[in-house]
């Protein structure tokens, strides 16, 4: 399950897991203008992990999910 919201400057998306226990903590998702923030609650640390990548970082991550083991570089369509 997840969740969209759009608010002023970002979009906030939030995956909810809903698979086999034990449940992982929800994955929020803030995407801005120019980047975009990966949050989740980690239990061993007490605190919420968060990562920043770029907007070019994100595409790269969408495509490599389809694609077999290798080395790829993304270009523009023509």
């Amino acid at each position: 399950m997840f969740t969209i919201e759009h608010e002023f400057e970002r979009t906030v998306i939030t995956l909810v897991d809903e698979d086999q226990t034990p449940l992982l903590e929800d994955v929020v998702i803030n995407a801005y203008e120019d980047r975009m923030t990966i949050s989740q609650w980690d239990a061993v640390r007490g605190e919420i992990v968060t990562i920043t990548v770029s907007l070019s970082q994100a595409r790269d991550l969408e495509a490599a999910l389809d694609l077999p083991e290798g080395v790829y570089r993304l270009r523009p369509a023509t």
